[in-house]
């Protein structure tokens, strides 16, 4: 199972493109709320229905962690010990985490960045303890993705895909995406 975790202020781009790609990609992927209420206001007042919300995840082993950015979005999932606990969990027994934007800073909190290459948007760098900082766009290192902003949602959500069934799979949706 996939899990994007949504809080108050997030980015509603980072959330809503990667679950899109993930859905036609056919990935059991559900976006799952850190508060007790389903709903979730974005960043720009758009608000969002979760599938779950925190409390509803038990003994879980996600495949993929995916934390969408924005502010104060990325702080509120920063404040989130449960999460947190789950990102350490899922990467130690093998699972990706991910993040974009701002939200890089809640993997290099943990240290789970420490010798991996990473991105983040632009002024966020320092949080990204012990990482080896890139000025990539998008960036893989082993079960770690993250990704610099909004505008490479896409390509985030691509890497993402191709994490979980493969580049070719990755490459049919963004065709797919292109024609519509």
């Amino acid at each position: 199972m996939v899990l994007m975790f949504l809080a108050d202020g997030f980015e509603e781009t980072e959330a809503i493109a990667p679950l899109d790609m993930l859905r036609r990609a056919n990935a059991n992927v559900k976006t799952i709320s850190i508060s007790d209420s389903l709903s979730v206001k974005g960043a720009h007042g758009i608000s969002v229905c979760a599938d779950l919300v925190i409390s509803d995840i038990k003994n879980e082993t996600p495949e993929m962690i995916i934390l969408p950015g924005g502010m104060p979005g990325t702080k509120n999932l920063n404040m989130c010990e449960p999460l947190k606990k789950l990102l350490t969990s899922t990467y130690e027994n093998g699972g990706y985490v991910c993040a974009i934007c701002a939200a890089p800073m809640v993997l290099g909190g943990l240290g789970l960045l420490k010798g991996k290459k990473a991105t983040c948007f632009p002024g966020f760098e320092e949080h990204l303890l012990e990482a080896v900082v890139t000025n990539k766009k998008v960036v893989r290192d082993g079960k770690i993705i993250t990704a610099c902003g909004m505008g490479v949602a896409i390509e985030f959500g691509a890497e993402l895909v191709a994490a979980l069934k493969g580049k070719l799979e990755a490459e049919r949706i963004i065709k797919a995406i292109q024609k519509d």
